[in-house]
């Protein structure tokens, strides 16, 4: 009786510990190293030890609680404690963390209080409006996957007097890109005169340039394009060149759209 209990006890414990182990390109997600097929790429690149062993097979199981993991030789620290910002990207800044040329980045905006966070998704130099920051990789990868189809809403100023038909037709029809076809979900008239229309159109495409390259293959080039919604968050009052940090209902919201 004592031996049947002992090992069963044994196997209880190998089964508790097994329940830890979660795959290594979650774990460095989690650490923020961006993106879970981000965090494939540092694997397979040859960037990771586990327990002074090199690891390259994707799918490998880890205990980050138990093991010693190192990326580019240092160790890597879980940050249980994720961060989701909202940020107004004014026009002329670029979409990334830094630039070799000097131009103005999300960097310079946010500043070094948050680490490893990056940008979900980004905006064109001359595109203003929401953009999301997070340290969290998985919900990264979740709201930037096609799969998940996250729509965004846009104001774009147009040149020329675009009728409500137009709108209708890039709908019902869509319009055909080097890329492919594309629809718009909606697009309503907000405003115009003979020169200029301001829409609003939401669309769950993330293909780069899309608004523009959709209004400019009609004859209606963008003159002004800003972001107002990505999923259940909204840009609001959020001035141009500032953040905020989005409230845990707000990520829960964004999470719930993106399957998490």
């Amino acid at each position: 009786m004592p031996e049947q209990y002992s090992s069963s006890k044994k196997s209880s414990e190998r089964s508790d510990r097994d329940a830890e182990n979660i795959r290594l390109q979650k774990v460095l997600a989690q650490a923020g190293f961006g993106s879970r097929r981000k965090c494939e790429e540092i694997i397979t690149e040859g960037r990771v030890e586990v327990d002074g062993e090199l690891v390259t097979e994707l799918g490998t199981r880890v205990n980050p609680k138990r093991q010693k993991i190192l990326v580019d030789g240092s160790r890597i620290h879980i940050d249980d404690h994720h961060v989701t910002l909202a940020l107004n990207k004014p026009k002329r800044v670029l979409s990334t963390m830094s630039d070799p040329k000097g131009r103005w980045t999300l960097r310079d905006i946010i500043g070094d209080k948050y680490e490893r966070v990056f940008h979900m998704g980004r905006l064109d130099y001359d595109s203003e409006g929401l953009i999301l920051m997070t340290n969290d990789g998985e919900l990264s990868q979740h709201v930037m996957h096609p799969k998940y189809e996250v729509a965004k809403t846009y104001i774009a100023t147009v040149e020329g007097r675009l009728g409500g038909n137009v709108c209708r037709r890039l709908v019902r029809t869509g319009v055909k890109l080097d890329d492919g076809w594309v629809k718009l979900d909606k697009c309503s008239i907000l405003d115009q005169n003979r020169e200029f229309t301001m829409v609003r159109v939401v669309l769950h495409s993330g293909r780069n340039r899309i608004v523009r390259r959709i209004f400019g293959s009609i004859g209606f080039p963008v003159l002004r394009l800003i972001r107002t919604q990505i999923g259940p968050i909204k840009l609001g009052e959020l001035k141009p060149g500032s953040y905020r940090v989005l409230s845990p209902t707000e990520v829960k919201s964004l999470e719930k759209e993106v399957g998490l």
